[in-house]
């Protein structure tokens, strides 16, 4: 049985690469389904599944991936099978768009108290077409200046959690997030809960809807996938993956390449079977 990607990104948020060059890569690679769930955006949606309808016995799943907070820090919450034409669901991501650019206008004041100077129009020249820009343009753009080498030392110097130009603004909760979610037919999963040491979330979402859990992931380790393996059983919960594909920077992948982390096409059929799109 051919394997499922069910997280990946595109140029529409923070990807190098458009929805349809994620396809073909991931036709390449030999996998059977991959999910588009770019940031708080489905801008990539609709070319992806337009790609896709080209090759016989390949799925692409039309999701997002929605930027949450929780006790002060990024909660992210997968959505999949989502009506990314529903307006009520548009509309709550025109507001989730806005708190992104608040965030950027933060991060970039910062970088420039420490003498990194970025216009937000360098920051806006990386945005394509309706889609979003965030942490990733920044580090590219960080990388361009010779302020870091490579994106993993941008994040663990300057953008990730903690570090000198972190910021986050106030934003929904996750559990709001899964409620978004669901109003547009989609199926909730929370993202790399590894990452996050806040596991107590996890009954919490249950209670609001939670239907999955991505165990398998590129920043978790072997000991976390078995972990969350237990858990998802624990709470009766889908098992996914996904390598949280972003491309190539510098030559460089973040997170993982498509198909890194996988789980099989049956499991995509169980996501599909628990969305209220039928």
């Amino acid at each position: 049985m051919k394997q499922s990607d069910l997280h990946t990104h595109t140029t529409a948020s923070d990807g190098t690469f458009t929805p349809s060059e994620n396809i073909r890569r991931a036709i390449e690679k030999g996998l059977g389904a991959i999910a588009i769930t770019d940031h708080d955006t489905i801008f990539g949606i609709e070319e992806a599944m337009a790609e896709a309808s080209r090759y016989k016995h390949f799925q692409c799943i039309p999701g997002i991936e929605i930027s949450t907070m929780y006790k002060g820090q990024d909660i992210h919450v997968l959505g999949y099978f989502i009506d990314y034409k529903d307006e009520r669901f548009l509309s709550a991501l025109t507001s989730l768009t806005s708190v992104r650019d608040q965030r950027n206008t933060m991060i970039l004041k910062k970088l420039n108290e420490l003498g990194i100077n970025i216009e937000e129009s360098e920051l806006e020249a990386k945005r394509h077409g309706e889609g979003n820009v965030g942490r990733g343009h920044i580090a590219e753009i960080l990388m361009e200046k010779g302020i870091v080498k490579s994106l993993p030392e941008a994040f663990d110097k300057y953008l990730g959690k903690g570090k000198a130009a972190y910021a986050i603004p106030k934003r929904i909760s996750p559990v709001e997030a899964v409620e978004i979610i669901k109003k547009a037919k989609g199926v909730p999963v929370l993202a790399h809960p590894g990452i996050y040491e806040a596991d107590e979330l996890i009954p919490l979402l249950c209670e609001n809807g939670l239907v999955g859990l991505e165990c398998c992931h590129p920043d978790h380790t072997e000991e976390q996938v078995m972990y969350y393996e237990n858990l998802a059983e624990k709470y009766k919960l889908i098992k996914t993956a996904g390598s949280d594909f972003h491309g190539f920077r510098n030559g460089e992948v973040f997170h993982g390449d498509l198909g890194s982390c996988s789980v099989p096409v049956s499991i995509v059929d169980q996501l599909k079977l628990k969305s209220s799109s039928k």
